[in-house]
């Protein structure tokens, strides 16, 4: 990667950014996923293999900016520390009884070391509208918001992982077949309920 950006190198690769190269970062790491939903541990290998080159490529690039540089040593420096410090009960002497008291641990370091007051602090907006409803979501449980979701469609019988799917699934056919994009209509929805846990917040900020 550093002979491929120095001079004499490769031209297409001199040329990107962090910027140009985020489709790219995208597009393996859903590759990968195929690969493993597929079962196919060769591909799996090679497509681990090009997430990897995306996180090397963007290292060799930071190591060239005027301002705060930093390259893949830092890098994997940083999430090993990272690593040490969120799991006290191994590298430490806190006690946890179950994976539940990791998941709790975890969420109330990475809340004091990143000094978040919100529970949307640090959930990335960009992201598809199904997985930022869910971050919402767990984030203002784990955070003890009372904040209620409508419930207007209600679903007969148990939901279970195997119906999972197919109920979202009908449910999107059905809003598709009104013209509605279903990834606009649920970020929008997400956004709102931002907007209360943002009210709540500030209403709990003022008492």
């Amino acid at each position: 990667m550093d002979k491929l950006r120095s001079p004499g190198g490769c031209p297409w690769d001199a040329e990107q950014t962090h910027e140009t190269l985020l489709k790219y970062l995208l597009e393996e790491s859903y590759e990968f996923i195929d690969a493993v939903e597929k079962g196919d541990r060769v591909e799996m290998r090679e497509e681990l293999g090009d997430v990897l080159l995306q996180v090397f490529f963007h290292a060799r690039m930071a190591e060239e900016a005027s301002s705060q540089p930093f390259g893949i040593e830092e890098v994997a420096e940083g999430v090993a520390d990272k690593l040490i410090r969120r799991h006290p009960h191994v590298f430490g002497d806190v006690v946890v009884e179950n994976s539940a008291d990791v998941l709790e641990n975890w969420e109330a370091i990475k809340k004091e070391e990143k000094g978040r007051t919100s529970a949307t602090d640090g959930v990335p907006m960009g992201q598809p509208a199904l997985p930022l409803a869910a971050k919402v979501l767990y984030r203002a449980e784990k955070y003890g918001y009372d904040i209620p979701v409508e419930h207007s469609l209600k679903v007969d019988g148990e939901i279970s992982a195997d119906n999972a799917g197919r109920l979202l699934l009908g449910l999107i056919d059905q809003i598709q077949a009104q013209g509605i994009d279903p990834e606009a209509a649920l970020r929008a929805a997400t956004k709102e309920y931002i907007a209360k846990i943002h009210a709540h917040e500030s209403g709990a900020a003022s008492r």
